[in-house]
């Protein structure tokens, strides 16, 4: 069963990463929620853009090179702090449907491509971001689903009431006496819908001038909030990407918490716009 019910508490347990499969066709679970992100988060950006009076279509072009430059990104990111696992067999790094990708990769080749994308069209970088960053992170706290039925990304041995039973196949080396697990993936979910509710709460009181947000807030605020959970729900995972005795994911969050806060000081402490592809009139 998808889950238990416990007299206390609940334990998840994973049906597989497979939908159906006709021959050799497969549906998984992790493509099919990674595609259902995408087109949510399509339509939220552009209903969000046309509360803005920003173009509609215009959002809808902007995904179109998000998933370009994140996805390749993101595999290829997760593959460099994994070489090991693939350097006997690169044809399976392209294998990005059974897993594998790191949503900080996936952040730096988006913002890539949308600084290319902003400059092209001339239209404010942070403009854009700030209509993106609810949709991405609701995005995130979709696909974090898919890590469930692939059973990846889960923390460390636990006995409380709400756990995660992981056969014993995808269980880490020195874990194999172990049956449940954190649900780190539920963890991170809950998390990034709460971000939502907080950054959509933002937005629409954006629109009402209560107050007037300056452009690059939203964006800035969900860094803060993401990587802030992003910081202890790492610390309980056992599949953490490394650089030597750090977990790069608790890094590249701490640094994205700096840097955001260096940006909200100076846009509300110092009065200044944040660096833009254009000069903007918002």
């Amino acid at each position: 069963m998808l889950i238990q019910y416990l007299p206390v508490g609940f334990q998840f347990t994973s049906p597989g990463p497979t939908i159906l499969e006709v021959g050799p066709i497969s549906i998984r679970w992790y493509g099919l929620l990674i595609a259902s992100a995408v087109l949510i988060g399509v339509t939220l950006c552009q209903y969000l853009a046309s509360r803005r009076h920003v173009n509609p279509e215009l959002m809808g072009d902007l995904v179109i090179w998000l998933v370009i430059g994140a996805i390749p990104a993101a595999r290829l990111y997760y593959v460099a702090f994994q070489w090991q696992n693939y350097a006997n067999d690169p044809a399976s790094i392209i294998a990005i449907w059974k897993g594998g990708i790191a949503i900080h990769g996936a952040i730096i080749g988006g913002m890539l491509a949308a600084v290319i994308f902003a400059k092209i069209n001339q239209v404010s970088f942070w403009l854009l971001a700030d209509l993106v960053a609810p949709a991405l992170i609701l995005g995130q706290a979709i696909g974090r689903w898919g890590n469930f039925f692939n059973s990846e990304a889960f923390g460390g041995p636990t006995d409380l009431p709400w756990k995660l039973y992981i056969s014993p196949p995808y269980r880490p080396l020195g874990y194999q006496d172990y049956q449940y697990f954190h649900p780190t993936f539920l963890y991170e979910s809950i998390w990034n819908f709460l971000v939502f509710g907080l950054l959509l709460t933002l937005f629409f009181r954006d629109l009402q001038q209560k107050p007037p947000l300056k452009l690059g807030t939203i964006f800035l605020v969900y860094a803060i909030a993401y990587s802030s959970g992003r910081i202890w729900i790492e610390a309980l995972r056992t599949d953490s990407l490394m650089l030597g005795p750090f977990r790069i994911a608790q890094l590249i969050s701490l640094g994205g918490i700096l840097l955001a806060m260096t940006g909200l000081l100076w846009l509300y402490v110092f009065q200044r716009h944040l660096p833009d592809v254009v000069k903007s009139d918002f």
